[in-house]
């Protein structure tokens, strides 16, 4: 079991992270969530050695990894960039953790063989890696990551630079391949979707420092303060009384002159804003009189025109209370 506490990496005396506290058991998945420059590529390159804290411990199984090197730590790490060698075949990127340990010709081939099926390439492994496309790249650096049978698998922004079909296929793909190894996967994301499809345990992460760390299910519903919740795509209100968090779904927009009968109780007054299309819905954006922008799932066919008056109504179970 990865154990990190009381982390602190500085650069220039700023901290990147500050006091990071995280623990990943063993077969568990954790996806550290955050906006890009929260230090969530620092977290990776610091647990794999590649960056030296200013203060706190990394530790494995209880032991100390502040000076295990590297490549003494058996942890696998697949870069944002993927980082292959364009000289090499596949083989030969898929393999080189191998060599470096040295481990027999043979061997090397029938592990190559063995990872590049489970990752969905057999054949590939005399091709050159300039020929293949950026999902076959992705998946060449999650089998080089795996070849060394790494205790700890640590992925950067693992389908980052992907088309938004390709993500969704490889998330279901990742997931599967996790499984099947059982063991403990750290990665990090800004991507939201990514990280609930495949984590168990999702740690949020601003500004160097642990917003929320929960499981997937009670962050995504749960959020623990109002930048989470933000981040997450809800409205951060206090337009019904205290701080709350509440979804675009979670909210009723009544167009002035559209229904018969009064406002519904406890309703706000607000002014449409804007509207924009979301697949399956559209989102209207409203503004109180007191100011706050909110974000409404509307369904209704007849879309209301932006300086439209009308009433907001809140479903109270879907209300998040947050603190103050």
């Amino acid at each position: 079991m990865l154990e990190v506490a009381g982390l602190v990496v500085r650069y220039d005396r700023v901290p990147a992270l500050d006091g990071v506290d995280l623990r990943v058991g063993d077969g568990e998945v954790v996806c550290v969530l955050g906006p890009s420059g929260g230090g969530k590529s620092t977290l990776l390159r610091t647990v794999a050695g590649l960056e030296a804290p200013a203060e706190g411990a990394i530790a494995w199984d209880g032991r100390d990894l502040r000076d295990v090197p590297p490549h003494l730590r058996r942890f696998g790490l697949m870069f944002q960039d993927h980082a292959l060698f364009p000289h090499r075949d596949v083989a030969g990127n898929v393999g080189f953790g191998l060599r470096m340990q040295g481990i027999d010709a043979p061997t090397i081939r029938a592990r190559t063989d063995e990872l590049l099926t489970l990752v969905g390439l057999p054949g590939f492994a005399d091709r050159p890696v300039r020929s293949l496309s950026g999902g076959e790249q992705q998946r060449v650096a999650l089998a080089r990551a795996l070849a060394p049978n790494p205790r700890l698998l640590m992925l950067d922004e693992p389908l980052g630079a992907l088309d938004r079909a390709l993500r969704e296929r490889l998330v279901d793909e990742l997931r599967a391949i996790f499984l099947r190894r059982e063991r403990a996967v750290l990665l990090v994301t800004h991507d939201h979707e990514e990280a609930f499809a495949l984590a168990d345990r999702v740690v949020v992460l601003r500004d160097g420092r642990v917003e929320q760390d929960a499981d997937a299910a009670t962050v995504w519903a749960r959020p623990a303060t109002a930048f989470v919740a933000g981040f997450l795509g809800y409205n951060v209100t206090t337009a019904f009384g205290s701080q709350i968090a509440v979804r675009p779904e979670g909210l009723t927009l009544t167009p002035d002159g559209s229904a018969p009968t009064d406002a519904p109780a406890g309703a706000v007054a607000v002014t449409v804003v804007d509207r924009t299309f979301r697949r399956d819905h559209f989102r209207v954006r409203v503004r109180t009189a007191a100011g706050e922008v909110l974000d409404v799932a509307f369904r209704e066919p007849d879309l209301p025109a932006a300086g439209t008056p009308g009433h907001l109504a809140l479903d109270p179970a879907a209300a998040v209370p947050l603190p103050a």
